[in-house]
């Protein structure tokens, strides 16, 4: 993608509204533009981002099993109104009324509808378990929003439901899910620690959120810091296999990580002192186990093997796919702006050409530019004619994780110079050499 083609809204200005690192960086970098308190339009650098995450976490939920579906974000009021919450919820939830005077809602979350999915359409044990999740947009009426898409009213949302015959089961589904967040935020470049949690207006007695270390994040946690230290890294893992994935959610939830809302004094007490934190965290997902809270009410029942019938245990989970955006800027960025991991990147390297205009410098940009694309890796090419200075400050500012910068002074001697993001390291090579080094480090060697 050339950068004299694209769409990108970069402002030399901090907004005042922003109050955080993500918001001054997204709204800086191009990525989002606020169309009303707490709503954003995606602009295409935030969009490619949001959609990337999208993309990883598609991939996990298929990786552990889980089926796709998708809901429309206005709900009927009856059906909320089945399982007693409608009128529970509070004014988060916003009410809608059609010309037909017929009760709508815009969804905060999906438990209700999907009950009523899996009533019209299941009806035997045979056809347990089952997963089906979707990505959408959700709308929850915040009374203050704030730090950008940290606090949203409308956001993006991948939000799961699991249908399971007995406890016992179901219970292996909350398991299994906790693994798949993990290897979901890994993936992403971040450090999730799950955290023992309250289940707020979704209800149950099973929950854990998953949140990230940051000075900016809206909880309270204590941990024993050993925690950060854990990783499942490339282990293989069967997802059909109760024992293995309990091991796992074991080893990382055995050390104390809980938010202010669970907290326990006395058992933190107990964690070695060297190892006690306490801190600030962003929820970036949460999973919940509640059993038949909504089954029960909502009639949806599976016929046993002896041929009564019973309630379906049933657990959500969810990830905030546009927080996450927010949130890995918040734990990876500098001084010159964000510094995105390469899992998430928008563009994978960027290509300053630093004199426009040279033969040489054009025609090495060029061959650079489509060799990468030969190689499935779309580079962002800043071909415009500004100083070098003001491509760099701009590369800097939107944080690709690689930079290969040409011009004739190294051009002279073959070389172009490929950089890393993170670490400022920096070396000369042959473009051919540049262009292997990028293609290894985003495996499409």
């Amino acid at each position: 993608m050339r950068l004299s083609r694209y769409f990108l809204p970069v402002l030399k200005e901090t907004p005042a509204e922003a109050q955080i690192a993500s918001h001054r960086l997204m709204l800086r970098a191009g990525m989002i533009r606020q169309q009303a308190a707490g709503i954003y339009s995606w602009l295409p650098l935030g969009l490619r981002v949001l959609r990337r995450i999208e993309q990883v976490v598609h991939e996990e939920q298929a990786r552990a099993g889980h089926i796709p579906v998708l809901m429309p974000t206005l709900q009927p009021a009856d059906l909320w109104r089945e399982s007693a919450r409608y009128d529970d919820y509070g004014q988060e939830m916003l009410r809608i009324r059609d010309r037909h005077e017929r009760d709508l809602l815009y969804g905060p979350t999906n438990e209700e509808m999907i009950t009523d999915i899996f009533r019209a359409h299941v009806g035997s044990y045979r056809d347990l378990p089952l997963t089906l999740y979707q990505i959408q947009w959700k709308f929850r009426d915040e009374i203050r929003p704030r730090f950008g898409v940290m606090r949203g009213r409308e956001f993006l949302m991948k939000d799961g439901y699991t249908f399971d015959i007995d406890r016992e089961a179901a219970l292996h589904a909350y398991n299994r899910h906790m693994v798949s967040y993990l290897r979901t935020y890994e993936r992403l470049g971040l450090t999730a620690i799950p955290m023992r949690a309250d289940s707020g207006p979704i209800g149950g007695d099973d929950t854990h959120e998953f949140l990230v270390l940051a000075q900016t994040g809206e909880s309270e946690v204590f941990y024993d810091d050993r925690v950060t230290a854990l990783k499942l890294g490339s282990r293989d893992i069967d997802y059909d296999d109760r024992a293995g994935v309990a091991d796992v959610c074991r080893e990382f939830t055995s050390l104390y990580a809980r938010t202010d809302e669970t907290h326990d004094p006395a058992a933190f007490e107990a964690v070695p002192e060297a190892q006690r934190k306490v801190g600030r965290g962003i929820e970036v997902g949460q999973i919940f186990y509640f059993g038949t809270k909504y089954s029960e009410p909502m009639g949806a029942t599976v016929a046993t093997p002896d041929g009564t019938r019973v309630p379906v245990h049933m657990g959500s989970h969810g990830i905030g796919v546009s927080r996450l955006v927010g949130a890995i800027i918040e734990a990876s960025h500098d001084d010159r702006g964000i510094v995105w991991p390469e899992g998430v990147t928008p563009f994978p390297v960027g290509v300053v050409n630093v004199k426009q205009g040279d033969i040489a410098a054009d025609s090495t940009c060029a061959g650079i530019c489509n060799a990468l694309a030969a190689r499935g890796l779309e580079p962002l090419y800043d071909d415009r004619d500004e100083r070098a200075g003001a491509k760099f400050a701009t590369m800097d500012l939107i944080g690709l994780p690689w930079r290969i910068t040409v011009g004739p002074r190294g051009l002279a001697t073959g070389k172009v110079e490929l950089s890393c993001r993170r670490t400022g390291h920096a070396e000369d090579l042959t473009p051919e050499a540049a262009v292997a080094r990028v293609v290894q480090i985003f495996g499409h060697g």
